[in-house]
């Protein structure tokens, strides 16, 4: 009895200290003002919109994977749908990355904030860019 006490005790710990890799934290709040010159090889671009990507905030796991607190604004005069293709992620080894998934529906004017995934990462993200003149 008390040996499968202490078993359920230590599949119990262990299943909460994996848990605790997936805790995403916050890697930093990026201001504009950071500068990166990666060569871009492959001129890889988010496709030009009417969305501006207003602030951001990178956050990641010990598992690799990569997050962002994105508050993006449609500044079109009419309904537009923010894509994955309309943002671009920059790593710290110059490699560049869309988000995984993301489809979201903007009124005219409308601001919205989103979570997003760009997928699992050795390096952590340095900079987020939109396809806004």
């Amino acid at each position: 009895m008390l040996k499968a006490f202490f078993l359920s005790l230590f599949i119990l710990s262990i299943s909460s200290f994996a848990n605790e890799a997936e805790v995403l934290t916050v890697d930093r709040v990026i201001s504009n003002t950071v500068e990166f010159a990666f060569d871009n090889d492959k001129n890889e671009k988010p496709k030009q919109s009417d969305f501006e990507l207003r602030n951001y905030i990178i956050m990641s796991n010990e598992l690799g994977e990569r997050w962002a607190l994105l508050t993006v604004k449609n500044q079109a005069t009419g309904n537009r749908i923010l894509e994955r293709t309309h943002l671009l992620a920059l790593f710290a080894n110059g490699e560049r990355s869309n988000p995984t998934a993301l489809k979201l529906n903007f009124t005219a004017n409308e601001m919205k904030t989103v979570t997003v995934s760009f997928g699992e990462n050795k390096f952590p993200i340095l900079s987020i860019s939109s396809g806004f003149n």
